[in-house]
């Protein structure tokens, strides 16, 4: 079922071995950036080949503090021009998606009338860097409108507020609706897909050699370049071009917690604005639920399932009790999840929360072009500067960016409200499946707004393989309850199996991986 979807995994694997062609880009990382290449590349005419060696955004695109936004953090340590440049992404961003890239009123609480005038300069200078592209003008509250807008903020010695305007989004929905955009302009991605080696010839990058993981197949590819784009994993690919390469990314985690809605029952964020170890924390409504998040953790290893810490958990309830009333505790935790930041090494790596987030682009003497640093607000502007580097690397013809205004898949129209709101244009689709099927309009949980209709879209349209894919990626399940994600499994490896063509071993199997993964998201303090 759905083999003939330009989107489904087997077209692609059927297009990426009957090409035999060299490819213009061959991408390796399906993340936020390797996706945002084979956007940029594909809109400008390149045969475009990507490689995941997982699901997309399996690491950290799927992990981030789904906010899109220019990063208070970053002007009070001076940096203009990423959040200048951040704030107008911010923009194209809503403009491009807006099925799923939302305005986002924050709250700035202030208890004295030096910190209302100290973040009230610094938030009006954020708004001017926003310019044309705005998202609203930030002003002042006194106590009691701010309590309005967030019934369960902390009152102890509150003066009031400031609000101001950043977005809010779904960051693995984003992602899976790029990689259909990459696809639909002409890309090829393949999920499943790991790069083990790198092709030369005369001591030039000339292509890769990968594998079909569900098949076991080599994929023997050509290419004029190639991109490593793999985030907190980089240093492995650069590894594979030069065993002897020095480390070029200091990874750094970053926890979340997720609560029930009840602790933030608002449309409105708040931010703590100064931590001990000068980040800001954020409290953000999200799909009926409340995030709390991040630390900022040096890494000397980069895994793939990163575990929360004891004491990062407990930061973040200290952090945000005295903001919150009730406050949430450690019982409350619903899910916690943790990313990492692939942050270029500068300086010393131990001060990870000192590092911009600004991106590096950088060519090795066999033309391997590696792009790291920045973050998923910029993911367009990063692609397309590498794209530009690529095209010199590469000796392709020159072509111009198009992707300033370029619709993302999905945003063409409005989802209307409810569970398929931010599929955009592809939510009539699935009410069809449930007008057809209407078992396919039950939810996979009750405590979850998902419906058993997704994983079956998923399934057709959107590439999953996994139980996983489908609780973690394409529906958000396992980030808000990881109690709830576990009861629905079943029904979902039920679901996929059917779509899939598998049998009852496989639901097996797929349980026990899934239940595996689950651990990392559930807290056991």
């Amino acid at each position: 079922m759905g083999d003939e979807c330009q989107f489904s995994r087997e077209r692609q694997l059927e297009r990426l071995k009957a090409d035999r062609q060299p490819w213009d880009i061959v991408v390796i990382g399906g993340g936020a950036t390797g996706v945002g290449v084979a956007v940029d590349a594909a809109t400008r005419g390149y045969r475009v080949a990507l490689l995941e060696r997982h699901d997309f955004g399996k690491g950290t695109s799927s992990r981030s503090t789904k906010l899109v936004h220019g990063g208070v953090r970053y002007l009070q340590q001076g940096h203009i021009h990423l959040v200048r440049e951040a704030l107008h992404e911010r923009g194209l961003l809503r403009q491009n998606a807006p099925h799923l890239v939302y305005p986002l009123p924050t709250l700035v609480p202030v208890r004295s009338r030096w910190e209302a005038l100290f973040y009230g300069l610094g938030l009006k200078v954020y708004d001017a860097l926003s310019g044309r592209l705005s998202l609203g003008a930030s002003h002042h509250l006194n106590a009691a409108e701010a309590v309005a807008r967030i019934p369960t903020l902390a009152t102890a010695n509150l003066r009031g507020g400031i609000l101001y305007y950043d977005a809010v989004f779904d960051d693995a929905r984003l992602l899976t609706n790029l990689v259909q955009t990459a696809i639909a302009h002409g890309a090829t991605c393949l999920n499943y897909a790991p790069v083990h080696e790198l092709k030369k010839q005369s001591g030039r990058v000339v292509g890769v050699m990968a594998e079909d993981a569900e098949r076991g197949e080599v994929l023997d590819l050509s290419a004029r370049v190639v991109v490593n784009a793999t985030g907190p994993f980089s240093d492995a690919i650069g590894r594979l071009d030069d065993p002897q390469a020095p480390p070029s990314i200091a990874p750094s985690q970053g926890i979340h917690l997720v609560f029930d809605r009840k602790f933030l029952p608002s449309d409105t964020a708040i931010v703590v604005p100064k931590t001990p170890d000068g980040r800001v924390i954020f409290s953000i409504p999200w799909h009926e639920h409340t995030v709390v998040g991040t630390t900022d953790t040096p890494l000397e290893s980069v895994p793939l399932e990163p575990r929360p810490r004891d004491e990062e958990v407990a930061f973040l309830l200290e952090t945000v009790a005295p903001y919150l009333s009730p406050a949430p505790q450690a019982a409350d935790i619903r899910a916690i999840f943790a990313g990492i930041r692939p942050l270029v090494r500068r300086g010393d790596p131990r001060h990870t929360s000192k590092l911009a987030r600004d991106h590096v682009i950088h060519v090795s003497a066999s033309g391997l072009v590696s792009i790291m640093g920045g973050k998923w607000t910029t993911y367009r502007r990063m692609a397309e500067d590498c794209v530009d580097r690529a095209i010199l690397v590469g000796g392709l013809t020159p072509a111009e960016c198009t992707t300033r205004s370029l619709r993302v898949h999905g945003g063409d129209a409005d989802g209307g409200t409810g569970p398929l709101m931010l599929y955009g244009s592809d939510a009539p689709a699935i009410a069809q499946l449930v007008a057809e099927s209407p078992a396919l309009g039950e939810r996979l949980d009750e405590r979850l707004p998902f419906l058993a209709a997704q994983a079956v879209w998923a399934a057709r349209q959107e590439m999953a393989r996994s139980v996983e894919d489908v609780l973690a990626r394409r529906t958000r399940a396992l980030f808000l309850d990881a109690e709830a994600a576990l009861t629905a499994a079943p029904r979902v490896a039920a679901l996929l199996a059917a779509e899939l063509g598998r049998d009852e071993a496989w639901q097996a199997d797929q349980l026990s991986n899934f239940r595996a993964v689950a651990e990392n998201y559930r807290w056991h303090g």
